[in-house]
């Protein structure tokens, strides 16, 4: 059985700008969107039509952008919601709708039978406008499952191309979502679509196990951004998808880096240090054992290779280097040191290490080494590091 080829719905412009604080302008949303375009991202939700004249405005730009991606817009399942979707230029339209027993009667205060009928006279009415409908089943994670494939049903019937599987307020586990998608899949045709929240951490997890278990489609916005603790990271999903499944995107994340930094500028966002595949400390190394290892073969502490994310493999001197990433470094410098010099020299390293809390840098480097040329060895690399052999060299407690 081949594997299956899972399409990525990003929502960077709708969900991703949701998170509290985040406003892009017109500038950056076009930016934004001609970037995701250029990794190959198939589909991108765009943006709310019934937030203003000014938001439609900017998705009829975008839609006139020349993008490869299909567009889609969100709406909730109104009259005037609907309305605001005309004539904008996009592809499909999202109605959303919640489909919980908590939402339906705390939130709308309306019935299950409602909510069908609903979901029938709305996807009617935006096909009757030349949407194709993606029917988003709001809170879908909490709702009862019979109710849920009624839902499908229904939508199916009144010719919607896709359901989405809302975990709205991110309480899912990847076991229970892959059960959930199987079931929906037995029971219908629909393209399936995920939409993960991060709360409890298990965004990117859960979407793997939704694609596993019959999803067609994945929400994903870049870092993961988005309301609460987040979405599931576009980089995450489609590296993992490929690397642990052999699960094809169709999405070349080489050029990912400059989309990182022009989302993270517009966000007002930081990228985290040690963020999963793009934060500036996830290729950075500087533990002896683990440079000496990376020397020898990078594939010796490389579980994902940079090079698919446009990124190599930095190697820092610290607390924890040994002699073999010193000598490293300074022949990056073109100087080539000896065993003894770089034991004399990684003394200088890890004083400043702790001293300074930072890396030295490359001229500091050159100026330690002409001191240790113009002054000769004061004392021996046995007085500096009596306990230290080059067996043991670099080990640390892990």
């Amino acid at each position: 059985m081949s594997a299956p080829h899972i399409i990525i719905d990003d929502t960077t412009l709708r969900d991703g700008e949701q998170s509290a604080g985040v406003a892009f302008t017109l500038e950056e949303r076009i930016a934004i969107a001609q970037g995701l375009d250029q990794l190959g991202v198939p589909e991108l939700e765009v943006g709310i039509p019934a937030m203003g004249t000014e938001e439609r405005e900017a998705i009829r730009c975008l839609a006139t952008q020349g993008l490869a991606a299909r567009l889609l817009v969100w709406a909730r399942m109104r009259d005037d919601d609907l309305l605001a979707c005309h004539g904008l230029g996009v592809d499909m339209v999202d109605l959303s709708i919640p489909v919980s027993d908590q939402q339906i009667a705390r939130k709308l205060r309306r019935d299950r039978a409602w909510v069908l009928a609903t979901v029938d006279y709305q996807v009617r009415a935006a096909r009757q406008m030349g949407l194709e409908v993606c029917v988003g089943g709001e809170d879908a994670s909490r709702a009862a499952e019979d109710f849920l494939l009624a839902v499908l049903q229904t939508a199916a019937q009144a010719g919607a191309r896709r359901f989405r599987f809302a975990d709205t307020v991110g309480i899912m586990e990847p076991f229970g979502v892959h059960a959930r998608f199987q079931r929906m899949r037995a029971h219908s045709d629909l393209e399936l679509e995920m939409h993960a929240h991060d709360d409890l951490g298990l965004a990117t997890a859960n979407s793997l196990a939704a694609a596993l278990g019959g999803a067609t489609h994945l929400n994903t916005t870049v870092h993961g951004l988005g309301e609460r603790a987040g979405n599931a990271a576009l980089e995450e999903v489609v590296l993992a998808l490929r690397q642990l499944h052999h699960v094809e995107t169709g999405i070349d994340l080489r050029r990912f880096p400059a989309l990182s930094k022009l989302v993270e500028n517009a966000s007002g966002r930081p990228v985290h240090w040690q963020k999963s595949l793009i934060g500036e400390g996830v290729f950075t190394h500087e533990a002896g054992i683990h440079v000496d290892g990376l020397l020898k073969d990078p594939a010796n502490y490389q579980g994902v290779d940079p090079a698919l994310l446009g990124r190599s493999h930095r190697l820092v001197l610290g607390k924890h280097s040994g002699t073999g990433a010193v000598m490293a470094a300074y022949a990056a410098l073109g100087i080539s040191l000896s065993r003894a010099q770089a034991f004399l020299l990684l003394a200088r390293v890890r004083q400043m290490a702790v001293s300074d809390k930072r890396p030295p840098s490359e001229h500091e480097l050159a100026q330690w080494y002409q001191q240790l040329g113009e002054d000769g060895p004061k004392v021996s690399a046995e007085a500096v590091f009596p306990a230290l052999h080059p067996s043991s060299e670099g080990l640390t407690c892990s």
